[in-house]
């Protein structure tokens, strides 16, 4: 991982001048606020927006810049990566290559959308910030193989725009297309929520996320309190695999966490695990972790009796007393499958 370099303290403000009192003059040519306040050198910032290739901290700020003073928003979970090696490793993790089709969630200065098209992608970019989804487009000026709509990811209907973008506006020949992002962390558990059940659509998804949310999705086993619903989910639609780890140092504003890239082989329907209705099946693994200390035949109590759940632990080889966090996916589907006979 490529050190980042820190930046010379901004330069002191001048004392001010006895009278006659004079209007504040402007800020010296070939200099720029960032948004942390503070005066960055001319010799490292300009005014224009970087190229397609540009990805550091000064890069970011002048990006930032390009189109009036830009704030990262926290709400938006905006943290802006800053290490190119970072973003080359994320695209390689996807196995990008030429004529690939990737959705990018919140492509933010643009610095993956570029490694992505420096690998032969083609882009569709979901942004939901205006500011940035118009900087991102202003970056790569006509280029045929980006394309960024202003939305809501978790708002937007992926089947109904991205699959019209990659059959039909560029006649894709390839069945199946990849998810890569580094994902604004407030939203990454709803995300993985809508993506992971769509192995129709994508191959992989490989994404960047808290380390901390990568670790539990890729690794909580059962009989730990890391294990939830979440895990179930995740292990029904796809095959996790944590990647590595990202130091916070990386991201711009510096977060109160580290990151880490996890990637999520996506499974075709016929690969799902056997039950009549993925729906119902859920509903009864959320009830069950509901009471996650309690035993499952209190749990599951508006499913069936006591004694019937009982009966079907039995059945299947588990323990009367089982709880949530003592099964495995493939024992809540037979459970499940049990109880629906029942």
């Amino acid at each position: 991982m490529v050190a980042l370099t820190s930046l010379s303290p901004a330069p002191p403000r001048p004392s001010p001048t006895p009278a006659p009192p004079r209007r504040r003059p402007p800020a010296p040519r070939g200099r720029t606020y960032s948004p942390r306040g503070g005066i960055l050198r001319a010799a490292t910032v300009t005014d224009a927006a970087p190229g397609p290739g540009a990805d550091d901290y000064h890069s970011t700020i002048r990006s930032l810049n390009s189109r009036g003073r830009h704030v990262p928003r926290k709400s938006l979970g905006q943290n802006y990566m800053l290490n190119s090696k970072v973003n080359e490793e994320l695209v390689a993790a996807a196995g990008v290559e030429e004529g690939d089709f990737v959705l990018e969630i919140g492509p933010g200065t643009g610095s993956l959308t570029a490694a992505l098209l420096e690998a032969g992608a083609t882009v569709f970019a979901v942004e939901k910030d205006k500011h940035m989804a118009t900087l991102v487009k202003d970056r790569f000026g006509s280029t045929e193989r980006l394309k960024i709509i202003e939305e809501d990811i978790t708002k937007f209907h992926i089947r109904s725009h991205f699959l019209p973008f990659m059959k039909e506006e560029y006649h894709a020949t390839k069945k199946h297309a990849k998810v890569v992002s580094n994902l604004p962390f407030n939203v990454s558990t709803e995300v993985v929520k809508l993506l992971l059940p769509m192995g129709d659509v994508f191959s992989i998804v490989v994404l960047m996320l808290q380390d901390e949310t990568a670790v539990r999705l890729a690794g909580a086993s059962i009989k730990t309190s890391e294990y939830r619903p979440i895990n179930v989910f995740v292990n029904f639609y796809s095959e996790p695999e944590y990647k590595f780890r990202v130091d916070r140092e990386n991201f711009f504003p510096r977060p109160k966490v580290d990151g880490a890239v996890i990637s999520f082989k996506l499974k075709k329907a016929e690969e799902y695990p056997p039950v009549g209705s993925a729906k119902s099946f859920f509903s009864m693994v959320n009830s069950a972790f509901n009471g996650k200390r309690k035993m499952l035949r209190k749990s599951l109590q508006h499913l069936c009796s006591s004694s019937e759940i009982e009966a079907a632990l039995h059945n299947l080889g588990l323990p009367v007393t089982a709880r949530p966090s003592d099964l495995t996916l493939d024992d809540f589907v037979r459970l499940h499958n049990h109880l629906v006979e029942v």
